[in-house]
């Protein structure tokens, strides 16, 4: 029996088997689906989610990141608390890489540019975040055009910090919102798409055992 979100939406996570891109004895790596949680959420009812379902076959496995639910893509898993550390030492001095695909309301302006905004929780409408210049944290976002549709145009983004919904808000504010998102788009943006259209797809970081470089990519499902 699945519970409630915290924005009052019934969970409903989805049951395609998991898509597991990559094991070894160190890490595993996976392909999460749009709307299935990361970990579990704080609520009854919210315990089904990727972490979950990975101990369900890999009862070692250990969390190293996350994914918004409606995000789709590229994660990786520790599976001994050494590749643990390693893992999130290169995520704490921003060593990982990470690209993603987007699609946005709207044509921008350039092929490329450059988003630096800080964010901060916007804490009366939590989950939310805001830009906020006076205690915001640095958030910089690189964007490029990959394709230009009738209404829409599909962006490869990449960002250079790891800010909660760091790309939500900084598109919203580029004025070019993600497609289907239901936090920070509206009207014909939201109405757009079924899910919100974003996914991590690659991840760049060296490997526990023996530090060499390697990237992993996920298949964009839209």
């Amino acid at each position: 029996m699945h519970g409630t979100l915290p924005t009052g939406v019934p969970y409903r996570p989805p049951e395609e088997p998991l898509l597991i891109l990559h094991s070894d004895a160190s890490i595993l790596i996976v392909d999460k689906p749009s709307g299935l949680l990361s970990v579990p959420g704080k609520a009854d009812g919210l315990g089904d989610c990727l972490e979950t379902r990975l101990r369900a076959i890999h009862p070692e496995t250990l969390l190293i990141h996350r994914l918004d639910m409606a995000t789709s893509g590229v994660m990786v898993f520790a599976r001994t608390p050494l590749a643990q550390r390693h893992l999130n030492w290169q995520f704490e001095r921003r060593q990982v890489r990470k690209t993603y695909i987007a699609r946005v309301y709207g044509h921008p302006d350039t092929d490329a540019g450059e988003i630096n905004l800080p964010l901060i929780a916007d804490w009366p409408n939590r989950p939310l975040q805001k830009v906020c210049h006076e205690t915001g944290k640095p958030a910089e976002t690189h964007w490029q055009v990959l394709e230009l549709e009738r209404a829409a145009s599909r962006l490869r983004l990449t960002p250079r910090t790891g800010r909660s919904h760091q790309l939500r808000v900084h598109m919203r504010e580029l004025g070019h919102p993600i497609l289907g998102d239901t936090f920070y788009a509206s009207g014909a943006a939201l109405a757009a798409a079924d899910r919100l259209q974003l996914h991590a797809e690659t991840l760049t970081f060296r490997h526990p055992e023996g530090g060499e470089w390697i990237t992993y990519e996920a298949q964009t499902p839209f």
